[in-house]
């Protein structure tokens, strides 16, 4: 019952707050875009980190800090809940994340990303898809902003394993900026298409940059494994220490 009364609370509290700041963000990024990261960064984002401590008691670990880059950089991230689209902008400053386009055409929600510089994909374009995103993140990196791309393109169960696509050693081949992995473990607290949020510690974990020079079948290789076999060291240690959220962990 305590759990379903903490996932209800924040549930209201941080969905309330998220569609607060996309109708705030759809009027000030009117008159200014910048305004509207800012918005987000400082005020929104991390009111919604204070509600994940405080009413659904689950805390947050940033490891690997000494990878994150000091200027734009592509961070390929493990993408297993609506967590780490939140929290991530709290941890690298003016990031701006790759999403499929449908999403934009949401009434609100949409124009707010818009607004915060989203970089949106048609995946029903094919090649023009690939050479628009090529197209969006040079401006983003232009802009001094890092791009986070989800590898697989679509949230997995913890413990799951899903294609990754080409998308993203495509923007590496075509940019000059380092290539980040991100290993996380936000599926066992908080589900994919689950209301429940289980208490526990988030841990989200940057890793060393891979290595230029990699043709694309090794790029691919390297990528997955440094993120796969980071995500199953921090899935078992979440379940070691959080015996409650095996629940949500798909055992291969």
């Amino acid at each position: 019952m305590m759990l379903f009364l903490r996932s209800l609370i924040f549930n209201v509290l941080g969905y309330g707050t998220l569609a607060v700041g996309c109708i705030v963000t759809s009027v000030i990024g009117i008159f200014s875009k910048k305004a509207t990261i800012k918005l987000w960064t400082y005020m929104f984002l991390p009111f919604l980190v204070f509600c994940l401590k405080y009413v659904a008691g689950i805390t947050i670990e940033v490891r690997g800090k000494q990878y994150i880059q000091n200027g734009p950089a592509l961070y390929a991230s493990k993408h297993e809940s609506a967590l780490e689209t939140y929290i991530m902008s709290t941890i690298v400053k003016d990031m701006a994340f790759v999403l499929k386009k449908e999403l934009t055409y949401i009434p609100i929600f949409g124009w707010a990303q818009y607004f915060y510089g989203m970089v949106a994909v048609d995946r029903s374009a094919g090649g023009a898809a690939m050479k628009g995103m090529l197209r969006n993140v040079k401006q983003r990196i232009a802009e001094g902003r890092s791009v986070i791309i989800f590898p697989e393109g679509t949230r997995m169960k913890a413990g799951t394993c899903g294609e990754y696509k080409p998308g993203l050693v495509f923007l590496a081949q075509n940019l000059d900026v380092p290539v980040v992995p991100v290993a996380l473990n936000t599926g066992l607290v908080w589900a994919k298409k689950s209301f429940l949020r289980r208490r526990g510690k988030v841990i989200i974990e940057f890793l060393e940059p891979l290595p230029k020079g990699l043709d694309k079948k090794e790029f691919m290789s390297l990528l997955q494994q440094k993120i796969e076999s980071k995500c199953q060291v921090l899935n078992q240690e979440t379940v070691k220490n959080y015996p409650n959220t095996a629940k949500n962990l798909v055992k291969g």
